[in-house]
């Protein structure tokens, strides 16, 4: 427990023995009574941890007096969060709480001011004939609309009447009116109007909501994994789960993998919750983020829908976090703390007595592993919601023969005949590469030679407008002549991206309307929702983009999906490739057909038969899951093992290196005895990112309590080792 909680002095925790009363009472997040230092003291505490294991003689732990009767704040249980990351994830308490409390800096608040008559009509009407007499044009303009409506808005003065604020002075000083000034909420989702009565759930739906529901008023505090095939409603069980914490006086918080599923994500909640509901993103001006934090701090809304960083809202009454989209890489932190936002959820959900609950079509690997280990409640949705709705026809198309047969275009000829059929029908497309660009790389024929970024280990990406962009750290150059290297000008793009393919496309089909939606187009605030609200009003026949087009949208008229490049994420360098590759094609498919209308989608590959890939096909979960668990399993990674990950990165090569080898070779040294595997060190991919040179080592045990005790001697050395003065170290817990 920490004890007292001044935060410039909490730098360390302290163990106590838990009394038998107070068994019961003792959980993490807890303020409580406890003897402290000489004279033993009774100072308040709050709970971090819970152990069986005691740190020195059991005999000798003071133990607690009493559980604080008091209701914890959200600062105070913030701050446990913060130390609970520091000492999961190996961060400083400071990195910690600017996570947790991220520090505001001062943002104006937002006025609106109103002119307000304060004189009577007839009073008013003198005004303005002596106005008249005198020729004074604005006051004329200023005492009609005042006439009209008796109060006007301030900034209707200055842009449609003509009226500044010099001359508005010595009304208010004669009494003739006055400026009222009222501070405004800046909500980002004003103005949406609430309208969806509760939907009908079907029998699976029924069955899943009764299930946590009663677990809720049964005091449990569990995690619930919701698995659900894509169309299949899991969005209408969060809302009936959501509406049952309400009517409870509680509070909710949804996460949300992309910024791009927000509109629609929104509007849904919205209709059915009204202006209860908020969101904050990074697409969020300041000014924004910091009202929505207050409204929450106020209790002004019960409902924030976000990204990673929503889990911290401030949050009294906390009942319900909901994890949309659980599988997602993108709530992994790459920042220190590197924390996991299911991790930090679970932790957050257990201070407050909450469900937790997780939904995904292709749960994580991890996560399924909980459930068929009971640690987590498991829900199961076999069907779409809607009745008329089934699961595509998917169609799995071997790019080798379409090329031994001679067809060299980006469509195979399966896709493009299916494209031609939807466009005649008026029905709408969806084609997914995960790669924005017009090519992947650019190359010199001659010599061999990579267009490659100054201050990153990748290539750069050749862009439509002439440039080449480092899609890492934004670095621009324009597209050469000639090569660099050895003066040739046999130098081009190779590959394709979204820019490419919107090109071909519009080529290959010039009667289509065409919308493509990646980083390069929704760049600007507000970009998202454009695209996605005009391809839903009809406004184009097909949608091409990134993975963000291919997630959690529900699109009625779209009956065709097509993968163009199965193969780009299936042979990174990650023990996950496999499992995204999966979960990608089953999120793409599963847009198609979502409506009354069959749906189609074409997979084209160039290995048809990985089991990541067949298993997309059929939308069988189950067949992945058996097959990649088997391959975790015999290579030792999550979840069938601990996979502990250190990175050292700097700014000097050598240093990065030099420190790396020193490292592992202490760690090999010092855990000689403990069951640990050590691999590596390797270079990061990319190993060199905006300037700063980064090294991994990887230690794998099936004991979590050997990797984080490997974790934290491993800090310690960094820290109190010269050699690493100019290196930073970031590790991470699998």
């Amino acid at each position: 427990m920490i004890i007292d909680l001044s935060v410039t002095n909490v730098d360390r925790v302290f163990q106590y023995r838990i009394p038998p009363e107070l068994l019961g009472r003792v959980r993490v997040g807890v303020r409580v009574l406890a003897p402290f230092g000489r004279g033993d003291t009774l100072r308040k505490g709050y709970v971090v941890s819970l152990s069986h294991t005691p740190s020195f003689a059991p005999e000798k732990l003071k133990a607690l007096r009493e559980v604080d009767p008091g209701a914890v704040s959200v600062q105070e249980q913030m701050i446990c969060l913060a130390w609970w990351m520091k000492e999961r994830y190996g961060a400083t308490m400071n990195q910690a709480l600017k996570t947790v409390m991220p520090v505001k800096s001062a943002v104006a608040p937002k006025e609106e001011k109103t002119i307000v008559a304060l004189r009577s009509r007839e009073e008013l009407s003198g005004l303005l004939r002596e106005a008249e007499k005198k020729k004074y044009k604005a006051r004329i303009r200023l005492y009609k609309a005042l006439l009209e409506n008796g109060e006007l808005p301030y900034r209707l003065t200055a842009q449609k009447l003509g009226v500044t604020a010099a001359s508005l002075r010595p009304l208010e000083e004669k009494g003739i009116l006055k400026i009222r000034t009222e501070e405004k909420s800046r909500d980002p989702v004003k103005g949406y109007a609430p309208a969806a009565a509760p939907v009908v759930l079907n029998e699976d739906q029924k069955r899943a909501a009764a299930a946590v529901k009663a677990s809720m008023d049964a005091g449990e505090a569990r995690t619930w994994l919701l698995y659900g095939i894509t169309g299949s409603g899991k969005t209408e069980v969060y809302m009936e789960l959501i509406s049952h914490v309400l009517d409870q006086g509680r509070q909710v918080i949804v996460l949300i993998p992309e910024i791009s599923l927000t509109y629609q994500t929104v509007m849904r909640f919205y209709r059915r919750f009204g202006n209860r509901v908020s969101i904050i993103n990074s697409r969020l001006s300041a000014g924004e983020r910091y009202d929505q934090l207050a409204r929450a701090a106020r209790g002004d809304i019960d409902i924030m829908i976000g990204p990673r960083s929503a889990l911290f809202t401030p949050f009294e009454r906390l009942g319900l976090i909901i994890i949309d989209e659980e599988h997602e890489g993108a709530y992994q932190s790459e920042l220190s703390p590197r924390y996991h936002a299911r991790e930090v959820a679970a932790m957050r959900a257990t201070m407050n007595q909450a469900t937790l609950v997780l939904g995904s079509a292709t749960p994580s690997v991890e996560s399924f592993y909980k459930a068929e280990r009971g640690e987590y409640g498991l829900l199961t949705l076999g069907r779409r919601a809607k009745k008329d709705s089934r699961l595509a026809r998917v169609h799995v198309v071997d790019l080798r023969e379409e090329l031994a047969e001679g067809n060299r275009s980006m469509f195979s000829r399966k896709l493009k005949e299916l494209m031609e059929e939807r466009l005649l029908r008026k029905e709408q497309i969806m084609l997914f590469m995960n790669r924005r660009g017009y090519a992947g790389f650019v190359s010199c024929r001659s010599c061999g030679e990579a267009m490659k970024c100054p201050h990153c280990d990748v290539s750069l990406t050749y862009h439509r407008d002439g440039i080449l962009r480092c899609h890492y750290c934004g670095h621009e150059v324009r597209m050469p002549r000639v090569c660099p290297v050895c003066g040739s000008p046999y130098i081009a793009p190779f590959g394709s991206g979204t820019q490419k393919l919107e090109e071909i496309t519009k080529r290959t089909f010039p009667q289509a309307r065409v919308l493509r939606m990646d980083a390069d187009t929704t760049a600007k605030k507000g970009a998202h929702e454009e695209i996605l609200e005009a391809f839903m009003e009809g406004e184009a026949d097909i949608l091409i983009g990134t993975q963000m087009i291919v997630k959690g949208h529900d699109f009625p008229r779209v009956t065709l999906v097509g993968v163009m490049a199965a193969d780009l994420s299936l042979y990174a360098p990650d023990f996950r490739s496999s499992e995204r590759t999966f979960e990608l094609l089953t999120q793409a498919s599963g847009r198609a057909g979502r409506g009354e209308l069959p749906g189609d989608v074409v997979i084209q590959t160039y290995a048809p038969d990985h089991f990541a890939i067949t298993a997309a096909a059929e939308q069988d979960y189950g067949q992945f899951y058996r097959q990649e668990f088997l391959y975790r399993k015999m290579m030792g990674y999550p979840p069938a093992a601990g996979l502990l990950s250190i990175q050292l990165s700097s700014r000097k090569e050598e240093a990065a290196a030099a420190a790396m080898e020193d490292l592992q070779k202490w760690i090999r040294r010092e855990f000689c005895f403990e069951e640990i595997s050590v691999i590596g060190p390797v270079n990061g991919s990319p190993y060199k990112v905006n300037d700063i040179y980064r090294k991994i080592l990887y230690i794998k045990s099936e004991s979590y309590d050997i990797l984080l005790k490997v974790r934290k001697s491993a800090q310690k050395r960094e820290e109190e080792n010269e050699r690493y003065k100019n290196v930073n170290f970031q590790a991470a817990v699998q």
